[in-house]
């Protein structure tokens, strides 16, 4: 196990290392320590990350084309793209690239480094691959259709046109992430493009680049000697602290500069301390219930509907989780185009009691129930637990690491499971196609997110889905949005509980920590110690 202080003087030199030999004894300015909850780690590999820790360690990590305006998220603005037109037919996107971006190497980004990386997303087809194949690209057409004309110019074609920004917030994703080619192809195994290497080392342009990791223990950055991002700490150690109750200790000690999973009571101790500082951001990211319609009882719209009705939605928000999520119902969370933000459910168990007799189980049923058993997921899933015996549904939890719930609900083994969703983009797209769509529920489909998950297919819903894509007209295209999001209320598998309010501590003399509203948002680089 990789300790504090093995991780301060792993690579400290001379005296330095033994000043950080000394217990309790805070790092150097230029060294900051978080403890955070990581154990929904699986790859950093751009092309394959969708949890949401390594996220946030990509967004360091790498560049993209373009990325959110962080001024308006609902507008895009270029990162390593200088500028870009669109073809009049809304099918070819031109990007001209900056010439300041430079690899950990010295090596400047171009625009086959880019092109490269796209074309490497859908060679490998992963989990996020969809943000970029559902456009048509495939491993036959890509390499014709995106590819670099010049060192700064990148030819970006669209097999079909779509909405023009809705593929600009695709491209903003992580999966549009830029890596280094050569670094990429000199790490390549029986032709996985990097893949397995790029799991557990990184190839950006960013702030930072990863140089050490332990699962479920710890990632370490480096700050990239030739990033011209704003200097920030020369190293970012992010520990694995599962127990809130460590993380506040540590952050007492000084043994943390910052930390992130406190729990609402803990953060109220702290709020009126004048050495710590609060950071907070609302989060496009919620916690819900996943129903498997492979499970019979839950195939039945009453059951699904029953559960919706069971639930004590204000009680969770209330006494589990003040100040850090708040009740949120619908499946584009508040802040998003189009977001429905009131709550028709609440708890009624006359009603949901009805429902389950009109599905034919008037006495309930047994069901398991997939958690993770980091907070405030353990305490949510038991008082979830204890509402649906209420109405005679009796839960039986199975507690496990939150990659663990992840990857048994990738594999369509769950029957319920308690999980967080986070958008990959600020555009509705996301996570209605995320809720919604599923035009090939086999285990061959090319887009198995939650609704393939959960075996959800909603013909109408995944045509709405599609449609709204290629919607121009912006007022129509967010009214076809909240009438999916009513449509899903009634039918789709998903119960949908909470919107997160990430917050975080900073320990004294620390400043500059802000919390982005995806993961990946979030920057380490204006973090300042005293």
């Amino acid at each position: 196990m990789l300790t504090r202080r093995s991780l301060l003087v792993a690579t400290a030199a001379g005296p330095l290392a033994g000043a950080l030999a000394t217990p309790g004894r805070a790092a150097p300015r230029d060294i900051v320590v978080m403890a955070k909850q990581i154990d929904d780690i699986i790859s950093f590999d751009p092309a394959e990350s969708y949890e949401f820790t390594n996220n946030e360690v990509d967004g360091n990590v790498y560049r993209r084309l373009v990325s959110p305006d962080h001024s308006d998220n609902t507008k895009v603005v270029g990162d390593v793209a200088e500028s870009w037109t669109v073809s009049p037919d809304g099918r070819v996107f031109t990007f001209v690239l900056k010439q300041d971006a430079k690899f950990p190497s010295g090596k400047a980004l171009t625009a086959e480094d880019a092109a490269f990386s796209l074309q490497r997303v859908v060679k490998l087809n992963k989990t996020p691959g969809f943000i970029i194949t559902q456009f048509g690209f495939t491993k036959d057409n890509v390499e014709s259709l995106i590819k670099a004309t010049d060192a700064r110019t990148l030819h970006f074609e669209l097999p079909a046109a779509q909405s023009t920004s809705f593929v600009l917030f695709c491209l903003s994703a992580n999966v549009g992430s830029i890596v280094e080619k050569a670094t990429v192809l000199a790490n390549e195994a029986n032709g996985d493009l990097g893949n397995t290497w790029m799991k557990t080392h990184s190839a950006g342009a960013g702030a930072y680049q990863l140089t050490s990791y332990g699962a479920s223990d710890h990632v370490t950055l480096e700050r990239n000697p030739h990033s011209t991002a704003a200097a920030g700490p020369r190293r970012i150690i992010i520990r694995h602290v599962s127990d809130p109750s460590a993380q506040l200790l540590m952050l007492q000690k000084g043994d943390a500069d910052i930390v992130r999973n406190l729990t609402p009571d803990q953060l109220k101790s702290v709020r009126n301390n004048p050495d710590f500082r609060l950071t907070a951001s609302p989060q496009g990211s919620s916690i819900y219930i996943a129903l498997n319609q492979a499970v019979p009882e839950l195939a039945k719209p009453q059951v699904r509907q029953a559960i919706k009705w069971a639930i004590d939605y204000d009680g969770i928000a209330t006494n589990i989780t003040p100040n850090s999520y708040v009740v949120s119902q619908s499946f584009l969370p508040a802040g998003l185009p189009g977001a429905l933000t009131d709550k028709p459910f609440r708890k009624d168990v006359a009603k949901a009691k009805a429902l389950l007799a009109e599905a034919g189980l008037p006495d309930g049923f047994s069901i398991t129930l997939d958690c993770p058993s980091t907070q405030p997921f353990a305490d949510i899933v038991q008082a979830i637990q204890a509402d649906l015996a209420a109405i005679g549904i009796k839960a039986n939890l199975v507690v496990g690491d939150m990659k663990q719930v992840i990857t048994k609900t990738r594999a369509r083994q769950h029957q319920m499971a308690l999980l967080t969703w986070g958008t990959d983009y600020f555009d509705p797209n996301s996570n209605a196609q995320a809720f919604c769509a599923n035009p090939d529920d086999s285990d061959s489909s090319k887009l198995k997110i939650l609704a393939w998950r959960s075996h959800f297919q909603d013909k109408e819903l995944t045509a709405m889905v599609e449609a709204a894509a290629k919607e121009l007209d912006a007022e129509k295209r967010v009214a076809m949005y909240q009438q999916m999001q009513a449509l899903s209320r009634e039918r789709a598998p998903f119960v949908m509980l909470l919107q997160a309010v990430s917050t975080a501590v900073q320990g004294k003399g620390v400043s500059g920590f802000v919390i982005g509203p995806l993961p990946d948002y979030t920057k380490y680089g204006s973090i300042q110690k005293a």
